[in-house]
């Protein structure tokens, strides 16, 4: 029986603009793109795509060009870059419960939960999809490897709404 996710892990907002803005530099390796034109495309505001791409910057996944004609392109082949990196360095963390909490909430169960154990598992083993990919892989069409294997780790991804 497979499960897929599609409520509870959810990425932020940070991350999904991170990953949209990878795979459409991946797919305009050819030119350099603008901030203002992955703004337009995916309807995200250009402040906080900013912000975005500073990260991507300072991470060395992106190359910014300044000037008249500058603009953005990937620092890196698009094989080299592993999506469960990008997602560990984009989220601020993955507790999907309030007992993942440094405070570790208020539930009685704490000190021999389950549960708490169980969607910590559940937690590794997205990650673990995620460290089986690079963004050559989600790409689509002719841009990556969306034909063979790679097409199944897109269809994944696609149930758990990435």
């Amino acid at each position: 029986m497979h499960l897929y996710v599609t409520q509870i892990m959810r990425l932020t907002s940070f991350t999904d603009y991170t990953l949209r803005s990878l795979m459409h530099l991946g797919m305009n390796r050819d030119k350099l793109v603008t901030i203002q034109e992955i703004a337009d495309l995916h309807d995200i505001s250009k402040n906080h795509l900013t912000k975005v791409i500073h990260q991507l910057g300072a991470s060395g996944l992106v190359e910014t060009v300044r000037g008249r004609h500058g603009g953005l392109r990937l620092n890196r082949e698009p094989e080299d870059i592993n999506i469960g990196e990008v997602v560990r360095d984009s989220e601020s963390d993955f507790h999907i419960a309030e007992c993942f909490e440094a405070d570790a909430g208020h539930c009685a169960f704490l000190r021999d939960c389950a549960l708490k154990r169980k969607l910590g598992e559940a937690t590794e083993a997205f990650l673990h999809v995620l460290d089986g990919m690079t963004l050559a892989d989600i790409l689509p069409g002719p841009h990556g490897g969306n034909s063979g294997k790679g097409g199944e780790k897109t269809i994944i991804l696609q149930k758990m709404r990435i």
